[in-house]
């Protein structure tokens, strides 16, 4: 079975590298993209099998990007976690249409929660 990359778009470089060691650490590829205009080029070039979303991202917000990525058949079936403050004002019904399978509440998780969240998704 070949590693599963994934691709982490934060704002907060400390905590996306926090993110990536972590899931590094449990085998996965990862690869990083601070903003929604660079996530949309990594796509294309590293294919992520899962994408962990921080919502409040400086200039072009993740729904910005959600939406970008179900305008095209291969980028819509990428499976998306978010990972946000704002977890508590999201329903995962509402953003369910645009390849949302999880929201992790940054206030109150630990890094190792990424790991269980592409689990979950990638079975």
């Amino acid at each position: 079975m070949s590693k599963k990359t994934v691709l982490i778009v934060d704002d907060d470089a400390w905590l996306a590298e926090l993110y990536a060691r972590v899931l590094q650490k449990a085998g996965y590829i990862t690869h990083v993209s601070p903003h929604a205009i660079d996530a949309m080029s990594a796509i294309d070039d590293v294919h992520p099998d899962v994408i962990i979303l921080d919502v409040l991202l400086t200039g072009n917000t993740a729904f910005t990007l959600l939406h970008e990525l179900q305008s095209y058949g291969d980028t819509g079936a990428i499976p998306v976690i978010l990972c946000t403050n704002l977890a508590a004002d999201i329903s995962l019904d509402d953003v369910k249409p645009y390849g949302v399978k999880r929201i992790l509440d940054k206030s109150v998780m630990v890094p190792e929660d990424t790991v269980a969240a592409v689990r979950s998704v990638l079975l």
